[in-house]
């Protein structure tokens, strides 16, 4: 849903949209057990005899049941996580999101609260192999137990969880757990109480991660947004607007540090939709009308079809003198840390993320490439993208032309429309000079020939004219033939003589 609504607010064209490689069974056991994937990728409804032996080792059942395709979701999760690490790791962008990752309650050898594969610790160890310090901030209404626990014993990264505790799920992130051993007071919990409104929030919250920015000073910063601490929702007993929760995304933005933006819970999905759009715009520096469009959805949006999630009447039960004596304990935790602590000066080797297993495949040039393979390096056509024939601002409007310095009689036209993908691109030689087209577009046919030369067409299909009149059509059938036919009379060039050529190119 918030995918479908970002698409029809137009925002995608001033994305750059990813499709990720799903996580390896090797890249999950960097963090979870072998045995736990292993269980994971085995299991399905259908094996109650599994689900029995294993319900109390691995916590599956009850809050986190089995269901069909659950190995590929923790998969795509993941990888959603990781390739956005490794956006951030090569400086492709600066700010990263992956709505469909930040299940922030996994374990390392067992599922809870609906999270089976702990997505956000993987992409910390991804942006830790490249950043000193990474600093993780959780506004889930629930405690980010799961992430807290991986790195409770270190100093390289601190997570700040602001949360409701207190008989309610997972129990965990009281005040006075800060860490332990190389990691004290390198956890740092705000535990609240339900109905705190904006203007609260926003008291405790920017302080606290003032003093947490100055302290730590983190190389990358991963933000989850559990939108279950929005007013309204299910599960939660929090009186955020959707205003209120995306102020945290805003303040972070402003110490324009390399940031990770996650998904989370989240359980009334019309506002979660809602919410998470809104935070994209925010995220690429957009305004939106209130007023939403029409959308695969925009029944769901009803009765009021607008972008906006209001807080309501619910009590705060956040006095001001308990949210003065939280930021005093929490920031008085954190001068007891060692200011911007160190690492080890190492040599740091040239970044060169992949999945792993399947890109050993592409190697071998003998090696026939799977379709799988193939899919990581080639965006499909009915992909986003905002090409050149689209209606826009143009920002990525422009060919890309590249001279082959091996021969002189044979030019190359490049379309790199498709999603900035230079895996994308498709070329198209003549044995004249290159065809200057300013529309140029892979849905169209572009001809070249001469009398009595033998000229190539650059179509898709590549098919092949010969002859003076081009009235030989290689092996094409009837229906191939009246396709390109239409073409040539309705979307492509025809240049008749060497001389149109040339006065082409002068043009």
């Amino acid at each position: 849903m918030t995918h479908n609504l970002v698409t029809n607010y137009g925002l995608y064209k001033k994305l750059e949209i990813c499709r990720p490689t799903p996580a390896t069974i090797r890249e999950m056991t960097k963090f979870h057990t072998d045995e736990y994937i292993d269980f994971l990728y085995r299991i399905s409804p259908e094996n109650t005899e599994e689900i029995q032996k294993y319900q109390q080792k691995f916590n599956v059942g009850d809050d986190c049941p089995v269901f069909d395709g659950l190995f590929e979701f923790c998969a795509l999760s993941a990888g959603g996580s990781l390739s956005a690490a490794n956006k951030l790791n090569k400086g492709d962008s600066d700010i990263a999101i992956n709505w469909g990752g930040g299940l922030h309650h996994a374990k390392k050898s067992e599922a809870s609260g609906f999270c089976y594969v702990n997505d956000i610790v993987l992409g910390i160890l991804e942006l830790l192999k490249i950043h000193h310090r990474v600093l993780y901030i959780d506004i889930d209404i629930h405690h980010g137990d799961g992430v807290e626990e991986a790195f409770f014993t270190t100093d390289r990264v601190m997570t700040v969880s602001f949360h409701k505790y207190g008989e309610f799920f997972p129990g965990t992130g009281d005040l006075s757990d800060i860490g332990h051993g190389k990691g004290k007071n390198y956890a740092v919990n705000v535990p609240l109480k339900e109905g705190i409104n904006d203007e609260s929030y926003k008291n405790v919250f920017r302080p606290v991660m003032q003093h947490v920015m100055e302290f730590f000073r983190p190389g990358a910063v991963v933000l989850q947004m559990g939108a279950d601490s929005l007013s309204g929702d299910r599960l939660g007993c929090f009186n955020l607007s959707m205003k209120g929760h995306a102020q945290a995304l805003e303040y972070m933005k402003t110490f324009n540090v390399p940031l990770m933006v996650l998904g989370g819970g989240g359980y009334t999905i019309r506002n979660v939709a809602r919410a998470w759009t809104y935070e994209t715009a925010m995220a690429v520096g957009e305004e939106l009308p209130e007023l939403l469009p029409y959308n695969d959805y925009f029944q769901y949006y009803g009765p009021d079809f607008r972008l906006d999630v209001p807080s309501n009447n619910m009590e705060n039960m956040n006095t001001r003198e308990y949210l003065e004596k939280l930021k005093s304990k929490v920031i008085e935790n954190l001068r007891h840390t060692t200011f911007a602590p160190s690492v080890q000066m190492q040599e740091v080797p040239k970044y060169n993320y992949s999945s792993d297993e399947d890109d050993d495949d592409l190697n071998d040039k003998d090696i026939k490439i799977t379709q799988k393979a193939s899919d990581k390096h080639r965006v499909p056509e009915t992909e986003l993208s905002d090409s050149e024939d689209e209606v826009g601002d143009n920002r990525k409007n422009k060919r890309s032309y590249r001279i082959n310095p091996s021969s002189k009689e044979k030019n190359n036209v490049t379309d790199s429309s498709s999603l900035g993908n230079d895996n994308n691109k498709k070329e198209i030689s003549t044995t004249k000079d290159v065809i200057q087209e300013n529309n140029f577009s892979p849905t169209k046919s572009y001809i070249s020939k001469t009398n009595g030369d033998e000229e190539k067409v650059g179509t898709i299909e590549s098919v092949e004219l010969t002859g003076e009149n081009s009235e030989k059509l290689g092996n094409l059938n009837k229906e191939e033939v009246e396709k390109v036919e239409k073409l040539v009379s309705e979307d492509s060039m025809v240049i008749d003589s060497v001389e149109n050529i040339e006065k082409m190119d002068e043009t």
